[in-house]
């Protein structure tokens, strides 16, 4: 189990489960970073997700390998990656397609902040 203000990478559906539960159940923002590991720009923005989720330590980071779990990113409609969803109470509130870093940093600060609150 990862320690708050670390990205948890969930490598089978039943862990994508049992996070995404935990997401739901503390209200806390949720980010989910679809990735795969042929895909440079998802390389190239790791390291800022892995600081994001050591700054905005109130939400709960998830990195899901769209190649490890297909049914995941089927689930959720993911197309190209990176892609990453912010939910809130499993609800989808944003959805960043791309390694868009400065998109992606302005949403997770507003609702982190809102979700804090």
């Amino acid at each position: 189990m990862a320690e708050e203000g670390q990205v948890i990478s969930c490598h089978s559906k039943n862990e994508w489960d049992n996070q995404f539960q935990k997401g739901k159940d503390s209200k806390k923002l949720v980010v989910v970073d679809f990735t795969a590991t042929w895909c440079p720009p998802c390389r190239m923005i790791a390291p800022i997700f892995v600081e994001m989720a050591s700054k905005y330590r109130n939400a709960i980071f998830l990195k899901v390998d769209v190649d490890e779990l297909q049914e995941v990113a089927k689930e959720w409609d993911i197309e190209a990656m990176p892609t990453f969803l912010l939910l809130k109470e499993g609800e989808i509130i944003e959805k960043i397609v791309g390694a868009d870093k400065d998109g992606l940093s302005k949403k997770v600060e507003v609702h982190s902040v809102l979700a804090a609150a």
